[in-house]
């Protein structure tokens, strides 16, 4: 598979510094806004990234993801995998355990099904 890609127009995704903020889809302070709909997100480091859809309806509906970044390498017994939970106010968002640029095809692929 090649990748995908979204219009700009279908959606804006931002990436917030807090999991207070991807949960109450705060993106009055993002870390960065992807607005091009082809943006390829490096996850340089290991750690838990947040991105939610900058339009705060399509973010409360449940477009959003967070992902734990994983040193490259690392001898983890499970495979890959992604849990998503239905949208609604007391369930929690879609999830994801993934290792390096895997991410991008994942979440690009997702935020275009969802923009759908």
């Amino acid at each position: 598979m090649k990748g995908s890609s979204c219009k700009a127009a279908q959606e804006i995704i931002a990436e917030v510094n807090s999991p207070e903020e991807y949960e109450s889809c705060d993106v009055s302070n993002p870390i960065r806004m992807y607005t091009d709909g082809i943006d390829g997100i490096p996850l340089d480091g290991e750690g838990i990234r947040y991105f939610v859809s900058g339009k705060e309806e399509s973010c409360k509906n449940g477009l959003k993801l967070h992902v734990e970044v994983m040193p490259f390498g690392n001898p983890e017994p499970e495979r890959p995998r992604v849990a998503v939970a239905a949208a609604a106010p007391t369930t929690p968002s879609g999830s994801a355990r993934l290792y390096g640029s895997s991410v991008l095809l994942l979440a690009g692929l997702w935020l275009c099904y969802m923009a759908i």
